[in-house]
C-alpha cells in the first residue's frame, strides 16, 4: 500500500495490456491502494472470484466502469442500439457486481445523441439515471455521471462541462446519482473551480491524468507531464470535503509513443509520485 496522505487508485484502463489478474498483482506490489474496476476485463465465468481477489490483495475498489456505460450508442460501445437494452445492461452490471463493491460509484455518461440533440440527450440521461439511481440505492451503490472533454462530443458524449453534468444529476431526482470528476475532461471548463464548488458532496469519484494536444482519441499522459493545473484542481476538490480515492485513469492508444508499450510498472510509480507532489502543493497554492 502507498504511504501517501490520501487513497491512491489506478483505473484498469491505465494498464489495458495487463490482464485483470496482473492488474491486481502489480497494483498491490506498487503502492496502489484502490482499483477502478473495468468490467470488460472480467471473465464472465470467474468474475465473483476476481472481484473477491481485490480485497484479498489488500486493495479497495474505487469505482466500476460498466461494459455498457452510455445511454446512447458510442464509439467505444456501439451495441446494443436501443435505449431500453442499454439501460438493462447497466442494471445487470449493478446487480451482479454491487455485492462485491458496496458503496462504490458505477460510472456512466450520456453517449452522443444521433442527431446531435444535446437537450434531448440530457433529458434521456436524467430519466435513465433516475431509474438506475433507484436500482443503485437498492443495491447499496451509486451512479456517477462523467462529463467528457469536447474532443468526445458527438462521439462518446453530449455533455462536456461540470455544470451540464450537474444539471442532469439534479434532474435525475436521485441522491444516489453524483459526479465523476475527471480532470483531463474538464480542466479547460470556464469557471471550473466554481463548478467544482457547486458540485460539493455530489462528487462521487475523481480521476486524474495529464494533457497534451491529443494525437488520437486516447492520448493521455502521466500526471505532472502536461498542461493541467493539477494542484489547483485538487485544492478546489479538497475544499468540497471529498475524501474518496484519487484515481489515475490513462488511455494511450493509436500513438507512436503509447504508454501501453512501455514499462507500465514504472509508469504507475511516476503517477504515484506525481499525485503525491500535486497533493502537497494543493495545500499551499
Amino acid at each position: 500500500m502507498s504511504d501517501l496522505p490520501f487513497t491512491f487508485g489506478i483505473s484498469e484502463f491505465t494498464t489495458m495490456p495487463w490482464s485483470f489478474e496482473e492488474d491486481v498483482q502489480h497494483y498491490a506490489a506498487l503502492g496502489v491502494d484502490a482499483v477502478e474496476v473495468v468490467e470488460a476485463k472480467l471473465d464472465e465465468d470467474r468474475f465473483a472470484e476476481q472481484m473477491r481477489s481485490i480485497g484479498d490483495a489488500g486493495l479497495v475498489i474505487s469505482g466500476v466502469q460498466p461494459k455498457v456505460r452510455t445511454f446512447f450508442p458510442s464509439r467505444m460501445m456501439p451495441d446494443p442500439k436501443p435505449l431500453d437494452e442499454r439501460i438493462a445492461c447497466l442494471r445487470a452490471t449493478i446487480e451482479r457486481l454491487s455485492r462485491y463493491a458496496p458503496g462504490v460509484p458505477f460510472i456512466t455518461n450520456t453517449g452522443p445523441h444521433p442527431q446531435g440533440d444535446m437537450s434531448e440527450a440530457m433529458k434521456v440521461a436524467a430519466a435513465g439515471l433516475g431509474e438506475l439511481g433507484r436500482v443503485a440505492a437498492d443495491h447499496g451503490v451509486t451512479m456517477a455521471l462523467e462529463p467528457l472533454n469536447p474532443t468526445s462530443v458527438n462521439v462518446e458524449s453530449a455533455i462536456w462541462t461540470v455544470d451540464q453534468a450537474l444539471d442532469v444529476i439534479e434532474a435525475s431526482g436521485s441522491d444516489h446519482v453524483g459526479l465523476c470528476l475527471d480532470y483531463w475532461n474538464i480542466w479547460q471548463d470556464a469557471g471550473i473551480e466554481a463548478a467544482i464548488a457547486r458540485a460539493g458532496d455530489r462528487i462521487f469519484t475523481v480521476q486524474a491524468s495529464d494533457w497534451r494536444t491529443p494525437r488520437s482519441f486516447a492520448d493521455r499522459i502521466v500526471p505532472g507531464d502536461g498542461a493541467i493545473p493539477l494542484a489547483r484542481l485538487i485544492a478546489a476538490t479538497r475544499a468540497t470535503g471529498f475524501a474518496g480515492p484519487w484515481v489515475v485513469e490513462i488511455f494511450s492508444n493509436d500513438v507512436t509513443d503509447s504508454l501501453y508499450n512501455g514499462d507500465m510498472a514504472a509508469m504507475i510509480g511516476r503517477c504515484r509520485d506525481a499525485m503525491g507532489a500535486a497533493w502537497a502543493r494543493s495545500g499551499r497554492d
